[in-house]
Parts: structure tokens; C-alpha cells; sequence
């Protein structure tokens, strides 16, 4: 990678962090404290503009971050953990087995991740709680898949086969020689798919299933901007660049990471990350904007 691309993933991570642990440190003002300059557009005083109550938009889509990447985080975090346990006990498992747990897994794939969504929202709550658990839940069908795909690979490698020879349990074969070979892959996966999080998080919010105004949050922002698109464009310009700007980033670096862990996986990585980006992207989000 070159120094440039070096300096611009850095200063992006710095920023990410910023955002997540001191938001007031980007932006000095309250993002829920009305003023008197009603829609004005980006100035010197405002950079980002002022929406209906006079709020000052910059602050709101600084301070609108933090619940959108720590529902994302999390949520993805979960997803993982769970599809990595339920992938290796599909792996690992005899044909019978398997064949229960992966044709469980196979129906969850059939059903739209957003949908999903919205079914555990409507019975847990709204809330940026719901939406962690919404994106763990429905994210996990597409990492045990690729896992679970994997380790079936894996099994018949001569090391596994020379480990069980020895006498070494399912556990501890599962524990000591593929997790280890699974961790690169695991982690590329878990870094693109945070992208996904982020539009599935901003997506339900946007119809009004995550962060409630007058809290700021970037799918609630560009919600109530949506309205006032034609007269004040920047209500929903910046939420939506802000949006762009972090799957862009979560996709550069699961790639980097792809490049930098196993450069000689790349191909297999690539194809397992094609797996579940397409699950998400037929199932996911994507739509929502357009149904709303």
C-alpha cells in the first residue's frame, strides 16, 4: 500500500474513533439545541447548514455517528461469534447432522435480512439495542454459511487428519487447528461486513425503528430531510455522504486486511466475502429507502 493510501486510512480511523469516544471534540455545539436561524444553508457559522429548528446539522451528523457504528460494531460482533459456533458445528458435524443444522441456516438465508430486522424490532422495541440484535441475528445465517463451507475444506487437510490420528477430539481439533486457519477470514468478513451493518442500522432508522428524533442519527436525519429535499438539500446530503463515506471506508479495509493477513487466501477470501456480500445485498437494505 502506498504512503498516501497509508495517511488517508489512518486519518479515517482516527476520525472513526474520534466520533465513537469524543464527538465534541469535532463538533462544539449541542446537535439537539434549537436557535433562530431556521434552514439556513452551509456557512462560516454552520458548515453543514440548520434543518427546520434552527440545529445545527454539522453537530447532529457528528454526534448521529456514535449510535450508528456502535449498533454496528456490536451488531456484526455478534454475528460472528454466532455464525463462526453454529459454521463449525455444521463443519465439524456428521452428515446427518449437518444436514439439520446447515438446511436451518439455509432457511434463515431465504428470508430478507431486513425482514428479519423488523420482525425483532417489532417485538423487542426500537432502540439501538434492537438494532444490535436485529444485525446480529440476521447476519449470522451468512457467516455460518461461509464458515461452515470452510471448515468442510479444512477437515480434510493432512495436519487435521494427522491430529485425529493421534487422538485428538472434535473439540480439540475444532479449538487447535481451525479456529486458528479460520481467524483471517473471519476477521475480513466481519470488517466489510460492518458496511452492511451500518446501511441495515441507518435503514431502520430511517423508518423510524432505531434512534427517535430529537436524538441525532444519520437514518433518522436523512428522514426528516427527505421532506424538505428540494428547498434544503443539505438536511439530507450530509447524513447520506457520512453513510457513503463509511461503508466506502468498511469495504477499503476488509480489502486491505484481505491483502495484509494471507495475500495468498486472496482469491478464496474474496470469494467468501462474495458469498455473503451477495446474501446481504439481495436480502438487505438495500430497498428500504426505496419501500419508504
Amino acid at each position: 500500500m502506498s504512503r498516501v493510501k497509508w495517511v488517508a486510512l489512518s486519518l479515517a480511523i482516527l476520525v472513526v474513533l474520534l466520533l465513537l469516544i469524543a464527538p465534541g471534540a469535532l463538533a462544539h455545539v449541542d446537535p439537539v439545541a434549537t436557535g433562530d436561524a431556521h434552514l439556513q444553508g452551509p456557512s462560516g457559522s454552520h458548515l453543514f447548514g440548520t434543518d427546520l429548528l434552527g440545529r445545527d446539522v454539522f453537530s447532529r451528523t457528528v454526534y448521529g455517528a456514535r449510535p450508528v457504528l456502535i449498533a454496528s460494531f456490536l451488531g456484526v460482533l455478534l454475528a460472528t461469534a454466532a455464525g463462526v459456533a453454529i459454521g463449525v458445528l455444521g463443519g465439524v458435524a456428521p452428515r446427518r447432522l449437518n444436514a439439520v443444522v446447515m438446511r436451518m441456516v439455509d432457511v434463515f438465508l431465504a428470508l430478507p435480512v431486513l425482514l428479519i430486522a423488523l420482525i425483532l424490532i417489532a417485538t423487542a422495541g426500537s432502540g439501538v439495542r434492537s438494532i444490535v440484535l436485529a444485525i446480529g441475528i440476521a447476519f449470522t445465517p451468512g457467516f455460518a454459511r461461509v464458515v461452515e463451507s470452510s471448515v468442510r475444506r479444512l477437515r480434510t487437510a493432512e495436519y487435521v487428519e494427522a491430529a485425529r490420528v493421534f487422538g485428538s477430539t472434535t473439540l480439540r481439533t475444532s479449538w487447535r487447528h481451525l479456529l486458528p486457519n479460520l481467524l483471517t477470514e473471519v476477521v475480513v468478513l466481519g470488517s466489510s461486513a460492518i458496511g452492511w451493518g451500518v446501511l441495515t442500522a441507518t435503514t431502520l432508522s430511517f423508518l423510524g425503528l432505531g434512534v427517535r428524533l430529537p436524538a441525532p442519527d444519520w437514518g433518522s436525519d436523512l428522514a426528516a430531510g427527505a421532506t424538505n429535499l428540494a428547498d434544503a438539500w443539505w438536511l439530507s446530503t450530509f447524513p447520506g455522504l457520512a453513510i457513503m463515506a463509511t461503508i466506502l471506508l468498511a469495504n477499503f479495509s476488509g480489502d486491505h486486511l484481505m491483502r495484509v493477513l494471507d495475500p495468498r487466501a486472496g482469491i478464496r477470501l474474496g470469494r467468501s466475502f462474495r458469498t455473503l456480500a451477495t446474501h446481504l445485498s439481495r436480502h438487505g437494505g438495500d430497498t428500504a429507502y426505496e419501500s419508504a
